[in-house]
């Protein structure tokens, strides 16, 4: 795997966590003030800043994982479990 197919296959592990992490202990605001430009459903405390770590971490934990898969020769669909049989007399 090259560096730059690594960083994007990294983004998008990060992506993905990190939707899956949002709604993650989110309390909506009931009162929700219309001053302030508040909405009902606002969450009152996202924690974003933790949100990022814990997404980073699990995705570096994820990503490594599928380097592994990646660069492991039994994988391969050129000479592993995958490849294609060559025709006869080809």
């Amino acid at each position: 795997m090259s560096w730059f197919t690594g960083l994007v296959v990294f983004f998008l592990v990060w992506w993905t966590a990190l939707f899956i992490a949002l709604p993650i202990g989110v309390r909506p605001d009931s009162t929700g003030q219309e001053t302030t430009g508040g909405w009902r459903g606002a969450p009152t405390q996202p924690r974003l800043g933790r949100k990022v770590l814990i997404t980073t971490g699990i995705s570096v934990v994820v990503w490594l994982g599928i380097y592994w898969v990646i660069a492991q020769e039994w994988a391969s669909f050129r000479d592993g479990v995958f490849a294609l049989t060559r025709p006869p007399g080809g």
